[in-house]
């Protein structure tokens, strides 16, 4: 009898891993876009052993599930082009239908990235108009967690149409929408945003233990995820109740949420929404974040390129086109120059530039002082495109702001001389240049007289210094500021001196305290 039984479990497990179903990974999908011009890899699991086909416009494929039942095959590079229809077959066959070759491109960051479509400007104009079905969408769902996931919670590609386009990100939207104008290409975009996430979270654990130098870094987030518990959460939520229903009174209270699988812990967010999707083929990528590391300006160019080196790394297509756009303008305008967190933090972004391939689009003018999440993404979609267009599609046109290259003291003034100059230098709206500051050995700015003496080339000075040594340009949360070339490009905010700023050396996010979201930070 103990036999029969045996034989019965045996029967039964075979019977199941027999008829296990082939599977393809959640980011493949009808109405997908694949890159073109590349080799693709198609993926997902299966019986261990199990014999796997793919095909795709005369193309056909063939591999063997491994030991740990993941299997993965290249397509040969296609044209742009479509639709195509994709079976994958062992057990059981699984078709996607309406598949196009094109452009794909991922849009990242934070929540400036997420921002949807219906909350921007004209956003019933946009809303209306937008009829592109060669235009594809996909959003990845947020999840944070600690290890790396082998695929992302079902999803569906979509085509671009006024249903489903309102949610979707207005900057990766307007950005490809101009690209399939101009390219006339069918174009794939991911959204894979998440509003209020820090950088660190969107890095591989071990990329910032191996390249970043600050080892307390981690060692404080490590002590901050052991003291919290469930419990803490459940009185925190308790007492943000009770705060709630008091109508709110006194100093304001943070929403609960627990840091664990949140979008600030490092990692998070790499883990749960990059790593599942790393190897679908790209383009490259744009990205938009930076509020959330506010304060932390000289740590963010330290950890900037760790995360671009990592997903380059890991993706396997050499060093991709990454662009982004730089955090735009927020609170009241200075009085006086000062220190600015928004500028470290602009300058921090900047310094990535020293790599391959990479790009930024400046969006200090289009910011809104009393809301940080602006609304006008449409220029944003256009300057990100003329970057693109620019550099990754050798179009002759120019895509990058105007830079600062190099200084001159001359007497009571300083020249400074930029680099990318297209059509020359302009102020815009006004007869004056405004926007510089200017110090001398004691190291306190005062706001300056600019005026423009060449195509690419600044006059600055002050009555109040006899003899300066360097200029700030932009400096401020929210600079008043107007240097523009003719193109409409603004000139980069820039400081030429080597001064210490408030955060440099500045690592930990916050200090540590019982409760992370507590109203006693």
């Amino acid at each position: 009898m103990k036999k029969q039984l045996i034989f019965v479990f045996l029967f039964c497990i075979s019977t199941i891993v027999l008829h296990a179903e082939v599977k393809v990974a959640n980011v493949f999908g009808s109405h997908m876009v694949l890159q073109r011009h590349q080799q693709n890899p198609i993926w997902g699991t299966a019986n261990v052993g199990e014999k796997i086909t793919v095909s795709i416009a005369g193309q056909l494929h063939k591999t063997v599930a491994n030991h740990k039942g993941e299997w993965r095959i290249q397509l040969d590079a296609m044209k742009a082009g479509g639709p195509y229809k994709m079976v994958v077959e062992g057990e059981n066959k699984i078709v996607f239908e309406d598949i196009l070759i094109g452009e794909v491109w991922i849009c990242t960051g934070q929540s400036n990235m997420q921002w949807s479509v219906e909350n921007s400007n004209h956003a019933e104009l946009e809303m209306l108009s937008a009829n592109y079905p060669k235009i594809r969408l996909m959003s990845i769902p947020l999840v944070g967690v600690s290890e790396p996931q082998s695929d992302i919670e079902k999803t569906d590609w979509v085509t671009c149409t006024s249903e489903t386009i309102p949610k979707f990100s207005a900057a990766g939207y307007f950005f490809g929408r101009r690209l399939h104008q101009i390219l006339d290409v069918p174009i794939g975009l991911i959204n894979a945003s998440w509003g209020a996430s820090s950088l660190e979270s969107w890095i591989p654990r071990d990329a910032i233990e191996k390249k970043y130098k600050h080892k307390e870094f981690l060692e404080d987030w490590d002590w901050r995820i052991n003291q919290f518990t469930d419990q803490m959460l459940i009185d925190y939520t308790k007492e943000y109740k009770a705060w709630e229903k008091a109508g709110k009174p006194g100093q304001k209270m943070r929403p609960p949420r627990d840091i664990r699988i949140g979008q600030n812990r490092p990692a998070n967010a790499y883990n749960g929404v990059i790593h599942p999707i790393i190897g679908y083929g790209i383009k490259g990528s744009i990205w938009c974040q930076g509020e959330s590391n506010l304060g932390r300006g000289d740590q963010y160019s330290d950890l900037f390129p760790i995360m671009i080196n990592s997903w380059r790394e890991r993706w396997k297509q050499g060093d991709f086109p990454f662009y982004w756009i730089q955090i735009a303008s927020m609170k009241e305008p200075d009085i006086e120059p000062t220190e600015s967190s928004w500028a470290e933090l602009r300058e921090g972004m900047s310094k990535t530039l020293s790599l391959p391939n990479t790009g930024e689009v400046i969006s200090m003018d289009v910011g809104e002082g009393n809301d940080i999440h602006y609304r006008n993404k449409q220029e944003m979609g256009n300057r990100l495109a003329r970057l693109a267009l620019d550099d990754t599609y050798n179009f002759k046109i120019e895509g990058r702001s105007p830079r600062y290259n190099s200084m001159e003291i001359q007497g009571n003034k300083i020249t400074i001389q930029f680099d990318n100059i297209d059509q020359g230098l302009y102020a815009f709206s006004s007869s004056i240049v405004k926007g510089f500051s200017i110090a001398g050995e004691n190291q306190k700015f005062v706001w300056a007289d600019a005026k423009i003496i060449g195509k690419n080339k600044v006059e600055v000075s002050s009555v109040g210094i006899k003899n300066p040594v360097a200029v700030r340009y932009a400096w401020s949360n929210k600079p008043v500021s107007n240097l523009i070339d003719r193109n409409g490009l603004p000139v980069a905010c820039f400081r030429t001196d080597k001064w210490p700023i408030p955060s440099e050396g500045k690592v930990l996010a916050q200090k540590r305290y019982k409760y992370p979201n507590s109203k006693k930070d």
